[in-house]
């Protein structure tokens, strides 16, 4: 599907809005920009543009995108962009209707995080070799995801100030710009403290820096410059795939681990919350279903009375 470069005025102005008004983050209104791009351009070859658009030209849209096989979580946030579209031209005065107003709100089936074993996760970080710059940043960076549930944002957003407030804590900026402190463990911070030292920062940093922003950052790249998403996700898969894992790792299982081995050491549900992040509880719950999954698959394969009475589907003495 043949995407335009530019959006239309209106949508545009949409997409400020969201930004200015609304205080979306860059990454969800970069989204919405691409899926909203891709909606004009398929308008347009019908000759059509957003605010003459109808219901139907919008229910023509999603089916061709399930048609296509796109994943329920892509449909459900092209629907999203799309209806917020349209409700901003119709009450802005751009459109005579809101073409999106009586659409049904797609439903994202329940996915269950993935997580990686205590062993796992210790063959990634451990197949981080050496002593140089780019092994302790390596080396920090997957004890920093693992150790404290980051998300990769959230990461390769920290600057040199937030580890610089109450010892043992690190400042995170979230979803929303929502600012939260959390723990880091002994292994995380000795990682850190070795990766800002002068023998791993310190010989990365150039004398001179390419842009602002770039010198208050933890995360470099080689060339001096702050780590992009893009960046770290390279540096989990470079050593995930050392470790034998590549199919199965990303930045975003770390987090999925983090909490789904605290939960299964006996966390508190709602310090893992709190921890993650997580705008709701019901989010963070998710992983207290993993974690009960896995003691039920413990039980049946140990208990010499389990498995026969759960494949017969009753306990007969009931």
């Amino acid at each position: 599907m043949a995407v335009r470069a530019t959006l239309s005025a209106a949508a545009e102005e949409y997409l400020s809005w969201l930004a200015v008004e609304r205080g979306r983050s860059p990454n969800t209104v970069a989204a919405y920009r691409r899926d909203l791009a891709a909606y004009e351009a398929c308008l347009a070859a019908s000759g059509r543009s957003a605010p003459e658009a109808g219901v139907g030209d919008v229910e023509d849209y999603l089916a061709r995108l399930r048609r296509d096989r796109r994943s329920p979580a892509t449909v459900a946030r092209v629907q999203s962009a799309v209806r917020g579209l349209h409700r901003f031209l119709a009450e802005e005065g751009w459109a005579r209707q809101d073409a999106g107003a009586d659409l049904e709100r797609a439903r994202v089936p329940l996915r269950l995080p993935k997580a990686l074993s205590e062993d796992e996760v210790g063959a990634i970080i451990g197949a981080v070799r050496g002593d140089g710059p780019a092994a302790r940043r390596d080396r920090a960076l997957l004890e920093l995801l693992y150790g404290t549930g980051a998300r990769i944002s959230e990461a390769v957003g920290l600057d040199l100030a937030d580890c610089a407030g109450q010892v043992g804590l690190l400042r995170l900026s979230g979803k929303g710009g929502k600012e939260r402190l959390v723990p880091l463990g002994r292994l995380a911070a000795s990682a850190l403290a070795s990766w800002l030292s002068p023998e791993g920062r310190g010989r990365v940093a150039p004398a001179r820096w390419r842009r602002r922003g770039d010198a208050e950052a933890v995360f470099l790249n080689a060339r001096g410059g702050r780590l992009s998403r893009q960046g770290a996700y390279a540096i989990v898969r470079r050593h995930a795939e050392a470790a034998g894992l590549e199919h199965r790792v990303s930045p975003h299982v770390l987090r999925h681990s983090c909490a789904t081995h605290m939960l299964a050491r006996g966390a508190d549900v709602r310090v893992v919350q709190e921890l993650l992040g997580h705008a709701s509880i019901a989010t963070t719950q998710l992983y207290t279903k993993v974690t009960t999954e896995h003691l039920r698959a413990a039980y049946d394969a140990a208990h010499p009375r389990a498995g026969p009475w759960r494949a017969m589907g009753r306990d007969p003495n009931l």
